[in-house]
This record gives structure tokens, C-alpha cells and sequence, in this order.
């Protein structure tokens, strides 16, 4: 994970990107930089890359300390003096010097095949840029922050102890109805005290987005969000077509697999407490114990997939070449528990809800965040971001830091492929699973959960659709919307006496507020994931291993559809896609059985 070199020092060593004081002379002598040669501009990009990425790793070492410690005073003040008094001034001149590089770029005849990708990036974000929005922009990161600080406080007395919202997963998977579903009604209950605070939060971050676009000249968000995401190569009327291809193939086969679970448990119907029980009565699947055990279990799959994967993950687990466990970092991270410059894995209070990845991008270092609680889910979670970190640690080496990240749509291909290709090497001796019957019943679970999810994330795309097109909805009219999208596309389940709770599932979804408009590729990826999950099957692993290896070395440097071509698979969500890959997974899921 040691990165190469690529600027001669135009950022000194001791450099602390969070103070402007530090930051400003560098910005201005990058303005200031004459650039007469195509030369002088490669040479202007490496120092920018160095610079930002300075920048952009002191804002996640700011950024990661607030989730992880949502009650801390301190952090939280440090993380807030930074998007209130640093941020806003970087923006402006980030902006100048995106004209600077589109202005040199048009007569410095760069190669278009290294640098073309990068220029139609740059000049995107110089049309969209306004200053009035800088301010606004402040807002809503401080109002993301207070989304976090209310999710973080969200834990419940149950069964005798204080609880998360993630480890109270454990009794939604009871054998016993009761016990599920006085745990479902306790988590339902914990957030509906935070209804009104999460409505006001998002009614005024709505509002902020609505203005933020008609100062950059768009109708509404909707168009605002697709600039900004630079999605160049789809359109909403896209994303319409694969709401309409999830109700038609998807739905139909979650409600026949409702059905099926009703029969089973031998209920009248099903209730929301009922979904995520073993339908024959088995306890729930336990594939670790602490986040130690996670890392070591997850570490024994990527083995069995490949030697290059584990050799990232031996790395990320401090077992690289200096040998020997990473310390824990924190003192109530306890012997079971996983934290380290890298990870910080297990459920504690105080923590925000969620996982993700962070790349510090001038140490080049990736950091895994998420809340294992011992569930089936929390594998899933673990090798998720396990391929983000091996997207951050393939692209290592590539000078320009624009291009040290690809598109969300097919980053998500790069974490989400090893949710797929890992499913082989789950069981055995010191895997997940040594019972053969746990391995089965857990690919199928996650099968299914893979394909239901396509449902919640066209209902989630298309909430957001609606929510800014209609800018001055009301929180009735938002909940009504909500309902309707949960008749058309979601489980068959009762929900008799639970109106309020059914009405407010939404505010669960936390890019909602914290990542606007961001969850459609979660759609695209899956389809190029579930794709490359079928090529190993009929190529074999190492073919879709070493598609998978090339592609994410590219890094951002291709454009989009270049990416899925370069994985072999295609970049496509529509109805076919769709139907092929329900197809697979109906396939697959009968040769598993119950």
C-alpha cells in the first residue's frame, strides 16, 4: 500500500490541510503557475493531484472521526469549524483552477486518450459552479451532520441491555414470533421519536437543493443532481426505465418467494416482523463473532477466491509484510473487536448507522467503516467494502488523483462483485461456514436479498425523483408517495395497526440525507456485478477475477460504458438486463433449495 511518488514536493511534508492559512499559498501559486506547454500542464496536474489530495485526506481524517464518535463534543466541533471556515474558501479557488486547466487544456493539445476523460470532467464542473451555492453547500454538510449525530444516538433497552439499532438485527431473526416482534416494535417505536427532527432536517435540506439548482440554471434537482454526478452516459428517462423493469420482473418474483415464506411459517399473512426469520425454524446464521473473527473468516474466503484479493485484505488486517495484529485504537474497542487505522468494524454506541469505504488519498490508505453485529449481513457488508478498498489500493499508482476514483456506477461494480464471487468460498474449515447446510442456506439468503434489493433501490431512486421535482411537497404528501411506492414494490406484508410506522420506512435510507440523488447506482452496479457473477460460473473464477483486476486498475481514466466493457460485461439496467439476471438467480435458487 505504499504509494509512488508523483510530485517534487509542491506539498511539504509537515502540510495540515485542515488550517487555510496553509492551504491558500499553495492554491495561488498554482494560479499564479505559468502553463505555455503541454509539459507545464502534466506538470500542473501532478501538483494539483498532490495538493488536493492533501486536502481531500485531512477532510476524511475529520470526517471518519465523526462517525465513528458521534457523542464527542470535540470531533464533532473540529469536523464543523472545517465545512464552516475552510471548505467554503476552497471551493472558489477549486473553481478558478478548473478554468485555469480547461483554458490551457484547449490550446496545449493534451493526448486525448490519457487526459480526455479529465477534460470533459473539468469542464462540466466549470459550468455548473456558482458561488452563491458555496454557502449552501456549508449547510447542507452541516445539516448531513446533524442526520448523523440523531442516528448515532439511536439505541433501545432490550433484553436487559442498551442496544443498537444494528445489533437488535439479531431478535428480528428469533424463532420466537413474540420476541421478533416486540424487537420489531421497539426499533419502530425508537425511530418514530426521531420523526419529527429527521422531517425537519429534510424538508429544509429539499428546500437548500431546490435553490442550489435554479441558481446553477437547472429546473429542479433532478437535473442539478445529474450534472453534478456527471452522468454523462444515462438520464432520468433511464432510470425510469428500470423502476418500470423492477415491477415488472422483480416484484413478481419477491411476492412469489412471500408467498412461499407465509406458507412455511404457516401465518395467516405475513407481518413486517416476519421477513427476515428462517422459515424452517432454524436459528439464525451466526458467521462470526466480533469483528476479528470477521476480518479472519473474510480473509479465509478471498483466499479461496483468489491470492492477489487476499493479499489486500492480509493488508488491510495489518498482516501485511511487517507481520503481527493491528492494534485496537480505540479503549472500548474490546479483545473481539476490530479497530484499527484501517477498520473500525463493530456496532457501539455513539457510532453512525451504515458502512462505507474512505480513501485518505495522500497516504493512499483505504478505511473500512461499518457496524457488525454477528449477522449474516455484516458479511455481506465487510466484502462490499473489502472491493472498494481493492478498487482504492489497484489505483494506488496512478499520479492523477481524479483518476484515482472511477464513477460511483462502477465502483459499486468493484464491491458488490465480491458480495457475488465470494459466495463460493463462504464454507469450509475457518470460513463463515463449516456446515454445508449454513453455506447453502446463506448463499440463498443472499441471493435473495440481491435481488429484492433491486425493488428498494428503484423505490429510493424514484422517491428522490419525486421529492425534487415537487420541491414544495408536504411531509403528508411525502409519506402518501412513500405508501403508494410500498403497495406497488414491496413485501406482501400486513401492516394492520402500523400506519405511521409503514408511512416513515423511508427515513431508514440514510443517503437521503447525507448523499442526495445517489443510489441509482447501486442498480446499475448490480446488473455488471450479477453479470460477472455469471461469467465466473461459466468461464470460471480466474477468468472473472482477472476482468475484474483489469478493470478496476483503470481507475476513472475510461469512460463509463469503457469500464463495464473492460469487466465484460455491459453497461446496460434495463428491462432485459433485468430479466436475464432474475432469470440467473431464479435458476440458482432452486438448484440451493430451502
Amino acid at each position: 500500500m505504499t504509494p509512488t511518488t508523483t510530485s517534487d514536493g509542491f506539498v511539504p511534508a509537515g502540510f495540515d490541510g485542515t488550517e487555510w492559512a496553509g492551504i491558500e499559498p499553495l492554491m495561488m501559486a498554482l494560479l499564479d503557475r505559468p502553463v505555455r506547454t503541454a509539459a507545464d500542464l502534466e506538470r500542473w496536474l501532478l501538483d494539483r493531484s498532490d495538493l488536493e489530495a492533501a486536502c481531500s485526506e485531512a477532510r476524511a481524517d475529520l470526517y471518519i472521526a465523526t462517525t465513528c464518535h458521534t457523542d464527542d463534543e470535540g470531533i464533532n466541533a473540529a469536523y464543523t469549524r472545517y465545512i464552516e471556515n475552510v471548505e467554503p474558501k476552497i471551493k472558489p479557488l477549486a473553481f478558478e483552477l478548473d478554468k485555469k486547466f480547461v483554458g490551457a487544456a484547449a490550446g496545449a493539445r493534451l493526448d486525448s486518450g490519457r487526459y480526455g476523460v479529465l477534460e470533459r470532467s473539468k469542464r462540466a464542473s466549470v459550468d455548473l459552479f456558482r458561488s452563491e451555492n458555496v454557502p449552501i453547500q456549508t449547510e447542507l454538510a452541516k445539516l448531513a451532520q446533524e442526520f448523523g449525530k440523531i442516528a448515532g444516538a439511536q439505541t433501545v433497552t432490550f433484553d436487559g441491555a442498551e442496544r443498537t439499532l444494528a445489533q437488535m438485527g439479531r431478535y428480528l431473526q428469533s424463532t420466537d414470533r413474540p420476541e421478533r416482534e416486540s424487537a420489531w416494535r421497539t426499533i419502530a417505536a425508537r425511530r418514530l421519536a426521531d420523526r419529527g427532527a429527521l422531517d425537519t432536517v429534510l424538508d429544509r435540506m429539499v428546500a437548500l437543493r431546490h435553490a442550489m439548482a435554479r441558481n446553477a440554471g437547472c429546473a429542479d434537482y433532478v437535473g442539478y443532481a445529474f450534472k453534478e454526478n456527471q452522468r454523462f452516459d444515462y438520464a432520468p428517462a433511464d432510470c425510469e426505465k428500470f423502476w418500470s423493469a423492477c415491477e415488472r420482473h422483480v416484484v413478481p418474483l419477491m411476492r412469489r418467494l412471500d408467498e412461499q415464506r407465509r406458507a412455511a411459517l404457516g401465518v395467516a399473512v405475513l407481518r413486517p416482523w416476519d421477513l427476515a426469520v428462517d422459515v424452517k425454524g432454524r436459528p439464525a446464521l451466526r458467521p462470526f463473532e466480533g469483528g476479528r473473527d470477521l476480518v479472519a473468516r473474510s480473509l479465509r474466503a478471498f483466499e479461496g477466491l483468489d491470492g492477489r484479493l487476499a493479499g489486500m485484505m492480509a493488508g488491510l488486517a495489518g498482516k501485511g509484510p511487517q507481520g503481527g495484529d493491528a492494534p485496537a485504537r480505540h479503549a472500548e474497542a474490546g479483545a473481539a473487536a476490530m479497530c484499527t487505522e484501517f477498520l473500525d468494524l463493530d456496532s457501539r454506541k455513539g457510532k453512525r448507522p451504515g458502512g462505507y469505504m474512505y480513501v485518505r488519498d495522500r497516504s493512499r490508505r483505504p478505511f473500512i467503516f461499518m457496524n457488525a453485529a454477528g449477522l449474516q449481513r455484516d458479511v455481506m457488508t465487510m466484502v462490499h467494502e473489502a472491493g472498494h478498498a481493492f478498487h482504492a489500493v489497484l489505483c494506488a499508482d496512478e499520479p492523477l488523483l481524479d483518476y484515482r476514483h472511477s464513477p460511483i456506477e462502477f465502483a459499486e461494480v468493484a464491491s458488490m462483485s465480491m458480495e457475488h464471487l465470494t459466495m463460493a468460498h463462504w464454507g469450509g474449515l475457518g470460513g463463515f461456514y463449516e456446515r454445508r447446510e449454513d453455506w447453502d442456506r446463506a448463499r440463498r439468503e443472499h441471493l435473495e436479498d440481491s435481488v429484492v434489493m433491486l425493488n428498494w433501490i428503484a423505490m429510493i431512486d424514484r422517491f428522490q425523483h419525486w421529492m425534487y421535482r415537487e420541491p414544495t411537497h408536504t411531509r403528508a404528501q411525502r409519506d402518501d408517495f412513500w405508501q403508494a411506492l410500498d403497495e406497488r414494490m414491496w413485501h406482501a406484508t400486513s401492516w394492520e395497526g402500523l400506519g405511521e410506522e409503514r408511512r416513515s420506512q423511508w427515513q431508514k435510507q440514510g443517503h437521503l440525507y447525507s448523499h442526495a440523488m445517489y443510489y441509482i447506482e447501486y442498480g446499475i452496479a448490480q446488473m455488471g456485478a450479477m453479470q460477472l457473477w455469471v461469467r465466473s460460473q461459466r468461464e470460471g473464477e480466474r477468468a472473472a477475477v482477472d476482468a475484474y483486476l483489469g478493470a478496476l486498475r483503470l481507475g476513472g481514466s475510461r469512460l463509463l460504458p469503457e469500464l463495464f466493457k473492460a469487466a465484460g460485461v455491459e453497461f446496460d439496467f434495463g428491462a432485459e438486463t433485468v430479466r436475464r439476471v432474475v432469470k440467473e438467480v431464479e435458476r440458482e435458487l432452486e438448484r440451493l433449495g430451502d
